[in-house]
């Protein structure tokens, strides 16, 4: 019998899938059993399948001037049920820190008083918003939808590579990896327990009506959108119907006694809770940017009356900064008293004159980043970095120190994927996505895996030319062996394909979850 595997060789990292040649780790027993008799054409037939759903939908991204489909993946990712409870306590704890900075940096400032962390930290960032110092949020929530990635190292320890608490994205993928997974090769579903993934719009709907200003039953949610020329314009759409709320750009909205309106054919109605998809710079053109046409004047002065509510909160920008990243493990232990269940990666603060003369010195084995980067723009990985950009990184970081951080290079963990005909290692990386409605956070069990397709890339971000896998949560053995003999015992032989709403076909054009 043929084994698809047979050339698949694996790289000088982490495997996913294979423990060592052929022997597949625990968790991917079943998946390895459906995959390994079938024909690599068969593979590659499903797999433009999936391309030609996601054209169908509209899920494409402009790569290089060129609307394509967003590569999703055949082959799945799977984490096992004891793993992901790990990764959902890790996040939580991250997050419940995350937040409780944020309300001291625009609160009391304790932990800078106590010497945790110095106040330079804050008030040398781009992201800090002195507009909204004072301001608090009706349920104390700022951190309403959070991205936390995470890598596995060599060792197959999930570390985390960086935190996003601004405007993440990337959630929409999850929902149409499932959908078209599910669609485009059911049998794959069939002997596994997979935890679904379309209760987001719900868990968020619920965290937004949960952070409306107090005293209101029944508040008015939408969502705030740059408009269709976005890059994540699809999923803003995608969320707004799943939720069952509005759509509006800045033009729809205004203020008028520090309260926020929405024009409808129905004249004038009140705005309770803004789930904004627009970056702080260009949300208030009275605070921030005077030229923006993409959000409303008066936004931050209804927030600081207590009449809406900002989701995420404005100057949440703050908390991403790579260099606060380097002072998490501290903050978790200050702010909640534990030890920190993921661990960062090896990183380095250049402030300290000592620390920077060494980090230049060795430029070549490590890794450089931007502390306000996205999307991997401006990462420098020495060791695939040339002399001359290595020579003009040096210029670049001993000018500005406080620009940059410094990071061992990690050989991120590898997957297999189908290259042509092939399967192949190449690196992923992982996003798991918190909602915080003020009582507990959520993770959505699952997340959204990022491969980088080019041999050797590290840089897994779209913009890079990365793509995704669909990411399968196991429930706990008992669960699903239970399952499976309720299943053969009434005779159905796979769970049904999930359902999350409406069909939303060509709603525009999405890149890739960068943020």
């Amino acid at each position: 019998m043929a084994d698809i595997f047979d050339g698949y060789r694996l790289a000088q990292a982490w495997d996913e899938m294979f423990a060592a040649p052929g022997k597949p780790r625990a968790a991917y027993d079943a998946l390895v059993s459906v995959l390994q008799p079938m024909d690599p054409g068969e593979l590659r037939f499903r797999a433009d399948q999936l391309a030609r759903v996601f054209t169908d939908r509209g899920v494409t991204y402009d790569y290089a001037g060129e609307e394509r489909p967003f590569p999703l993946d055949l082959i799945p990712r799977v984490i096992d049920a004891v793993e992901w409870d790990l990764v959902t306590r890790g996040v939580r704890q991250r997050v419940q820190a995350l937040e409780a900075f944020l309300a001291d940096v625009y609160g009391p400032g304790r932990a800078f008083d106590d010497g945790v962390v110095p106040w330079r930290l804050v008030y040398t960032s781009e992201k800090f918003r002195r507009e909204v110092a004072g301001i608090v949020p009706p349920n104390g929530v700022r951190v309403h939808v959070a991205g936390i990635d995470l890598i596995r190292d060599e060792g197959g320890k999930f570390r985390v590579l960086e935190d996003n608490v601004r405007v993440p994205s990337g959630v929409s993928y999850v929902i149409e990896n499932r959908l078209a997974m599910t669609r485009t090769f059911p049998a794959l579903f069939a002997e596994q327990r997979v935890h679904q993934v379309e209760e987001y719009p719900s868990r968020l709907l619920g965290a937004l009506r949960a952070a409306a200003p107090h005293g209101l039953v029944d508040p008015f949610v939408v969502v705030l959108t740059p408009g269709v020329h976005n890059a994540a314009y699809f999923e803003h759409t995608l969320l707004a119907r799943l939720m069952g709320v509005e759509l509006v750009e800045g033009r729809d909205l205004f203020c008028w006694r520090n309260r926020v309106y929405v024009h409808t054919t129905h004249g004038r109605r009140p705005v309770d809770v803004i789930y904004r998809r627009v970056d702080d710079d260009w949300l208030d053109p009275m605070h921030f940017r005077p030229e923006s046409l993409l959000g409303c004047p008066g936004l931050i002065n209804a927030a600081r009356a207590g009449n809406v509510t900002i989701a995420n909160a404005v100057g949440n920008g703050v908390a991403d900064d790579k260099l606060v990243y380097t002072y998490l493990p501290d903050l978790i232990r200050y702010y909640l008293g534990e030890e920190p269940l993921l661990e960062n990666v090896e990183s380095y603060r250049l402030d300290d004159p000592d620390v920077l003369a060494w980090v230049l010195g060795r430029l070549d084995r490590l890794v450089l980043k931007p502390v306000d980067g996205a999307g991997g723009a401006g990462i420098v990985i020495g060791p695939q970095a040339t002399g001359e950009q290595l020579d003009g990184l040096k210029t670049k970081v001993a000018a500005n120190p406080r620009g940059w951080i410094a990071q061992r290079p990690v050989a991120l963990s590898t997957s297999p994927v189908l290259v042509g005909e092939k399967l192949a290692p190449r690196h992923i990386d992982l996003r798991p996505f918190a909602v915080n409605d003020g009582t507990g956070v959520w993770v959505l069990p699952g997340g959204l895996t990022r491969v980088a397709l080019p041999e050797g890339e590290l840089v897994v971000n779209s913009s890079q030319g990365g793509g995704s896998k669909d990411t399968w949560v196991l429930a706990p053995a008992r669960a699903a062996k239970a399952a499976r003999q309720r299943r053969k015992a009434a005779a159905i032989p796979a769970p049904p394909a999930p359902s999350h709403g409406p069909e939303i076909a060509g709603l525009g054009r999405q890149s890739g979850p960068d943020q």
